[in-house]
């Protein structure tokens, strides 16, 4: 029979706990087989890894030198921040920033009122929404929408089921790609192809490796350069730029419009 789960709380009394006047620190890991509850007014911080069989919920910042992982969701009032990397069975949100390491990952959102970074990929089975920016080393994908206040940039591609959004630019070392619209507040860029299922609109440029394409119209404020990849020879039909109608300001740099009916 497996044994019942055990919550934790971690007040300012908690064992091993050292005050040190601006943040609290606790040495090795912070384990707790069922929720861990962390009431502590300031920045708390483990110097391994923070884990727990269901959730994890602290009302400022949390920081582990390695990883944090929770069954359940991760929430905190404040920054979350780990060394390695952060993986939620249900969501990841935060009021400040969340950055890792290494990986990002929530079965279902994850949200942040500042940044969200990684060192390497960002994963959430639903959406992912930062107030600031969004930067993955890695590729950056969501089961729904990916929106950002600021920019968002990949090392890899950059993945939504819904729509992406960014006030800034977007991005991608790879290839760009949402079921819905892509918006940006100035350029899009991508190693490879763009490909969304509504329209793209950018308010400065839009430049792709391969193809451009969507199910609408392309709005660009500069100038479309489609099928520019640096690092081999592109096909007729990598430079493809399909869509119902293009309206930039400067026209097409490089590519071919193929009109969508």
């Amino acid at each position: 029979m497996a044994k019942n789960r055990v919550d934790v709380i971690v007040d300012d009394q908690f064992p091993g706990l050292i005050d040190r006047g601006y943040q609290y620190e606790l040495s090795g890991s912070l384990i707790a087989s069922g929720s861990l509850i962390i009431k502590l007014n300031k920045l708390l911080i483990v110097s391994d890894s923070i884990e727990a069989g269901d959730g994890i919920r602290a009302g400022h910042s949390i920081r582990a030198g390695w990883g944090i992982e929770a069954g359940d969701g991760i929430e905190a009032g404040e920054a979350i921040e780990a060394g390695h990397s952060i993986q939620a069975g249900e969501g990841i949100q935060a009021g400040e920033g969340i950055e890792a390491g290494h990986s990002i990952q929530a079965i279902e959102g994850i949200e942040a009122g500042w940044d969200i970074r990684a060192g390497d990929g960002i994963r959430a089975g639903d959406g992912i929404r930062a107030g600031g920016g969004i930067e993955a080393g890695g590729g950056i994908r969501a089961g729904g929408g990916i929106e950002a206040g600021w920019g968002i940039e990949a090392g890899e591609g950059i993945e939504a089921g819904g729509g992406i959004e960014a006030g800034d630019g977007i991005q991608a070392g790879e290839g760009i790609e949402a079921g819905h619209s892509i918006q940006a507040g100035e350029g899009i860029e991508a190693g490879w192809g763009i490909e969304a299922g509504d329209g793209i609109q950018a308010g400065e440029g839009i430049e792709a490796g391969f193809s451009i394409s969507c199910k609408s119209s392309i709005v660009c404020g500069v100038r479309i350069w489609a099928g520019i990849c640096s690092w081999r020879k592109t096909e007729p039909d990598e430079e493809q730029i399909k869509a119902v109608s293009v309206k930039s300001k400067y026209g097409i740099g490089h590519g071919t419009f193929i009109e969508v009916k």
